[in-house]
């Protein structure tokens, strides 16, 4: 009976710990996440329309509205 309420007194002060203790950990883990999107720019990656490369849309080629990854796969001379 002893040993059940160590077990149980261990549970709940690890839950205590994890969520309590220090502010909320999952707010703390949303922090970090809007944090570190934040900070990143984002780059579109498209697929090449003939040789099904991916490649940066900065990087692309476009050709009648599709995206290539060189002028080779364009067509263009």
């Amino acid at each position: 009976m002893i040993f059940k309420l160590i077990i149980l007194s261990a549970i709940i002060y690890g839950i205590y710990i994890l969520f309590f203790r220090d502010g909320n950990l999952i707010e703390k883990m949303s922090e970090k996440n809007k944090k570190s999107s934040n900070d990143e720019p984002v780059d579109t990656v498209v697929e090449c329309k003939k040789c099904g490369v991916f490649i940066s849309i900065k990087e692309a080629v476009i050709k009648d509205g599709k995206y290539y990854c060189s002028n080779e796969c364009a067509g263009i001379k």
